[in-house]
C-alpha cells in the first residue's frame, strides 16, 4: 500500500451504514463515516469530488445491480462497497445469491477505481448477533475471497472488539453512534495509507453496568420504537428505503452538493 497517497475522487456504494444512520446532525440529516472520510480527503485536495450513493434498507442485489453501474462509470480513485448485511438478517437469505451478486459488483467495481474498499462490517454484542454470527461470517468469508481475487482493501471492523461494543451502538441496536462512525471513518483512512490520527480499535472507558430495571426499560423502548416496525416491514415487503434517493447521487465537488 502507497503510503500518503494522493486520492482526488471518492464514491460509496452501499445501504444504511454508509448512508450514515444513526450519526444525526442538529437539521434531522445523517452524516456517517462516508461522509467524514470525504471532507477529510478534501482538505487533502482541491477540487476533490465526491458521490455517496448508498440508500438505507438496501440488499445486495439492489445495491449490485442499481448502485455499481453508476459508480463504476464515474471511474473514482476510491469506491467503497459495503453491502450484504441486510440480506443476512432476513429469515430465509439464500447466501449463495448474496455471494453471487457481491461478486457480481466487485467485478464491475473493481478494474473502474484505483482503489476499492471492502469491508467486514462490525456487529454489537448480545442475542441477535449471536443469532445472525454465522451467516455474518460466511459473508466475511466471500468478502475476503473476492479482495484477494480483485485486489481490493478489507477493512476488518468485525475483528475490532470496541466496536461491538453496545455503547457504539445506537438505541435502534442496528447503527453505529456519531463514536463509532468517525472510528469507521479513521479506519478507513489509515487502510488508504493516510497518516493515523488516533487508535479506532481503543476500547471505551469502563463503565459501571446498568441495572436490571433500565435494562428493561431500554429493551422494551427498543422493542416498541425499532423491533416492531422493522418486524412490519419484513412481514409487508417494504424497505426503510422504498422511493428514497441517493443521499448524494452525482460526483461532485466536494462543496458543490450539500450533504444530506
Amino acid at each position: 500500500m502507497e503510503m500518503n497517497a494522493s486520492y482526488t475522487s471518492f464514491v460509496a456504494v452501499g445501504d444504511s451504514f454508509t448512508e450514515g444512520m444513526s450519526d444525526l446532525l442538529p437539521d434531522g440529516s445523517y452524516r456517517g463515516w462516508a461522509d467524514l472520510l470525504a471532507a477529510r480527503l478534501a482538505a487533502r485536495e482541491p477540487g476533490f469530488r465526491y458521490a455517496n450513493l448508498a440508500v438505507r434498507g438496501k440488499l445486495i442485489a439492489q445495491i449490485a445491480e442499481d448502485q455499481a453501474p453508476v459508480a463504476a462509470a464515474m471511474c473514482a480513485d476510491v469506491v467503497t462497497l459495503v453491502g450484504g448485511l441486510n440480506d443476512t438478517l432476513r429469515p430465509n437469505v439464500d447466501m449463495g445469491r448474496v455471494r453471487d451478486h457481491l461478486e457480481s459488483a466487485v467485478e464491475l467495481l473493481a478494474p473502474s477505481c484505483k482503489r476499492l474498499v471492502l469491508m467486514r462490517s462490525p456487529g454489537r454484542n448480545g442475542p441477535v448477533m449471536e443469532r445472525f454470527r454465522p451467516r455474518m461470517e460466511e459473508l466475511f468469508v466471500t468478502i475476503g475471497e473476492l479482495a484477494d481475487r480483485h485486489g481490493a482493501l478489507v477493512v476488518d471492523l468485525y475483528g475490532a472488539p470496541a466496536l461491538a461494543d453496545p455503547r457504539m451502538w445506537d438505541v435502534d441496536r442496528l447503527h453505529l453512534t456519531a463514536e463509532g462512525h468517525h472510528r469507521v471513518a479513521e479506519a478507513v483512512w489509515q487502510a488508504l495509507g493516510l497518516p493515523a490520527e488516533q487508535d479506532w480499535r481503543t476500547a471505551l472507558p469502563d463503565t459501571a453496568p446498568l441495572g436490571w430495571t433500565v435494562r428493561r426499560a431500554q429493551d422494551l423502548g427498543f422493542a416498541r420504537q425499532h423491533l416492531i416496525p422493522w418486524i412490519g416491514r419484513r412481514l409487508t415487503g417494504r424497505s426503510s428505503g422504498d422511493g428514497r434517493p441517493a443521499k448524494r447521487p452525482e460526483l461532485l465537488p466536494y462543496g458543490d452538493a450539500p450533504l444530506s
